[in-house]
């Protein structure tokens, strides 16, 4: 059976990967009422998410018998 938090985290990586991508090609690019570079941070926010999924697809798949 398909575990969903292998994609699930296979694509928040993917996003997080592509918007810190953005986030470094173009550093002055950010929201119209705020300062900070927001593709940075959703960026992290996302790969973080996306390393967990998969740590936890890994850690479910290595206990199965």
């Amino acid at each position: 059976m398909l575990d969903l938090r292998v994609p699930t985290g296979f694509f928040f990586s993917l996003v997080g990967v592509i918007l810190l991508l953005m986030a470094f090609i173009d550093p002055n690019a950010h929201a119209a009422l705020t300062d900070a570079n927001v593709n940075l941070y959703s960026g992290l926010s996302m790969v973080a998410f996306g390393g967990f999924l998969l740590a936890l697809a890994w850690r479910a798949a290595r206990n199965t018998p």
